[in-house]
């Protein structure tokens, strides 16, 4: 054996029942001794309404693009309605929706099938995923390799955990809030997402509902405090 050879990273990532092996060097490529050439990471940034997640998911994407990295944006409920990453500061990017049985392995794998390298993912509003995709994501980081940075909100109009944000917050190996201040009315900072209907706070419902953050809404998000979110209260109207 030369040494080359026994420097060589050897893959033992095993594809899924059913499929066939993933074509040479398209998986996490490991040492001999079994560690990851490259120790991946699955990392989640969370914070409210307002405070720039998908700004930051584009960046994100943009930054790991542009050292030569190749990856896939994911999204689901996008306030655009459709198959991409939009900001309330004008940018987009195109996205695959993710459904409840959209698989994230089989995504990559098929990607890899394809001869399409996949080093990460970028999971934007992955508080509206399923549990089950986080366990997915969690899969790829430890068995191929792949790193996943997800962003989304922590709570919900109730404020209530998301049950995959409580899944991330249990099984990510960094967790982050991002840290573009979000102010209340009253100028504290802003922590809880208030759902308003009719000109009030409203606490019961479907957990997920449709709307944005300007007045003009029909269903309308607006960033509390939490004493504010407490007592309902939604500031002065001219």
């Amino acid at each position: 054996m030369t040494d080359d050879a026994a420097t060589a990273p050897t893959c033992l990532a095993h594809p899924f029942p059913g499929q066939p092996p993933a074509p040479a060097g398209c998986v996490a490529a490991r040492g001999l001794d079994g560690r990851p050439v490259h120790a991946a990471a699955l990392k989640f940034f969370w914070g409210p309404m307002d405070c720039g997640k998908s700004t930051m998911a584009l960046q994100m994407n943009y930054n790991h693009a542009r050292q030569g990295r190749r990856g896939l944006v994911t999204t689901r409920i996008d306030r655009s309605l459709g198959p991409q990453v939009t900001t309330r500061i004008g940018l987009a990017h195109e996205a695959i929706e993710v459904t409840d049985d959209l698989d994230l392995r089989a995504l990559v794998r098929g990607r890899w099938a394809d001869g399409v390298r996949v080093d990460y993912l970028i999971c934007d509003e992955a508080c509206f995923y399923t549990v089950e995709h986080v366990e997915q994501m969690a899969e790829l980081v430890d068995s191929y390799d792949v790193d996943v940075f997800a962003f989304g909100l922590a709570t919900d109009f109730r404020s209530c955990l998301f049950p995959a944000t409580q899944r991330l917050f249990e099984l990510a190996d960094e967790v982050a809030r991002i840290q573009v201040e979000v102010l209340c009315w009253c100028g504290r900072e802003g922590l809880l997402n208030a759902r308003v209907v009719d000109g009030r706070v409203v606490r019961e419902g479907a957990q997920v509902v449709i709307g944005d953050t300007v007045d003009t809404a029909e269903v309308r998000y607006q960033v509390l405090c939490r004493r504010h979110y407490r007592s309902g209260d939604l500031g002065p109207r001219d």
